[in-house]
């Protein structure tokens, strides 16, 4: 157990690290803005809190004191708990009462952490077993171990209460995704306190839980994995929306290719432009290829028969079994139109009744996002007859 234990808290400090690299990495750019410099030293000590713990996994003594890796991982963390609520402060307002509210905390903190290093000390903690800071009967030891957990558990329900009426009151959609997920964390890292709390009370019962007293430590792990993402969140937050959009786009420029390119082949006046692989310019390059389709759909319209239901005549069914939505239904029909007009157009045979006037059926193309969703289904039903054929 102990090694799981120790693997959790080498976990928590790396992403704890990795959450700090990364923020220091904007320092140029960003430190006069104090609530950066705050949220630093927040890290700092996250990465304090979790180092602490390994160490303390790793023996009893520390630079020649015992125990001392406990007591300064128990600092660090109402340090960081502290330092926490005041970066929330910091994102949600630079006014009057946010100072006024930053002072208590640290004032808070402050003394929050005198009386844990004077109850540690009374406590004997430097000549304690390692084994007590689990879970003992000791009145002393029980006391200063609840006390760290309520210094902890009360944090966790403040930002809690906090993050939801925060993230109302931001119009920054990076920074309103940021304090939801903190507000996940906190709510993970207070799960740790209650099973912090439930591993000492039955320590000192003398009641063996097993397995069960790893559940507070795998609890901290994700709850810290969690708030490193958080406080990370309002910088790398928009770049991954940028990669999502760009993969969005990319997908959906893949999925038309079909289409476009025999609609291409049947009007190469269509394209502006030399087609390339290039995929820099990736939006523009989507763009043209929806307009390309369009004008390549617009000069079939001699050759698209409206008399008839497209599908049909092609030999494929519809789709009209239960599971095939009317939508995709009538994606099928205008694919298996636009084969049947591409087929007519190369043997140069147009119907009596076509389609000289008209577009796609009634869809709203100032909607960019609606267009090439419909196209995407159109291309996709296109392909499939194509290897139905």
């Amino acid at each position: 157990m102990n090694t799981t234990r120790t693997l959790l808290f080498v976990i928590s400090a790396l992403s704890s690290y990795a959450a700090l690299a990364y923020r220091l990495s904007q320092v140029r750019r960003s430190w006069q803005d104090s609530a950066y410099r705050t949220l630093v030293v927040t890290l700092g000590f996250q990465c304090l809190t979790f180092t602490m713990g390994a160490v303390a996994m790793g023996g009893e003594s520390f630079l020649g004191v015992g125990n001392l890796a406990i007591l300064l991982m128990h600092l660090s963390a109402v340090a960081f708990c502290v330092s926490a609520q005041i970066i929330l402060l910091r994102w949600a307002a630079a006014d009057e009462a946010a100072i006024r509210k930053t002072r208590y905390w640290m004032i808070t903190g402050i003394v929050l952490n005198a009386l844990l290093a004077a109850l540690f000390f009374l406590a004997d903690g430097p000549g304690r077993p390692t084994s007590d800071f689990d879970g003992t009967d000791r009145p002393l030891v029980l006391t200063y171990l609840l006390f760290f957990v309520v210094s902890q558990a009360v944090p966790c329900v403040t930002i809690f209460r906090q993050c939801g009426p925060y993230a109302r009151m931001t119009d920054n959609a990076s920074l309103r995704q940021a304090l939801r997920m903190l507000s996940v964390a906190a709510v993970t890292l207070f799960l740790y306190c209650t099973a912090r709390a439930v591993n000492i009370l039955t320590g000192a019962a003398g009641v063996d839980i097993g397995v069960w007293r790893v559940a507070a430590s795998v609890f901290s792990t994700v709850g810290i994995v969690i708030l490193s993402l958080s406080l990370t969140l309002s910088s790398w937050g928009p770049s991954v929306d940028k990669f999502l959009d760009w993969a969005r786009c990319y997908r959906s420029y893949r999925a038309l290719y079909p289409l476009w390119r025999d609609l291409y082949e049947s009007s190469p006046d269509i394209v502006l432009e030399p087609p390339g692989t290039s995929v820099s310019d990736l939006n523009y390059r989507l763009h043209r290829r929806v307009v390309e389709i369009r004008d390549g759909w617009r000069d079939l319209r001699p050759y698209i028969d409206r008399s008839t239901n497209g599908a049909v005549k092609t030999g494929t069914s519809t789709g009209t079994g239960t599971g095939t939505s009317e939508e995709c239904q009538q994606a099928l029909t205008e694919a298996a139109q636009i084969r049947q007009a591409l087929h007519a157009k190369r043997n140069g045979t147009a119907p009596a009744d076509n389609a000289d006037v008209g577009d796609f059926e009634d869809r709203d193309t100032d909607n960019f996002s609606a267009e090439v969703a419909w196209l995407t289904k159109v291309s996709a039903a296109y392909s499939k007859l194509g290897n139905a054929s």
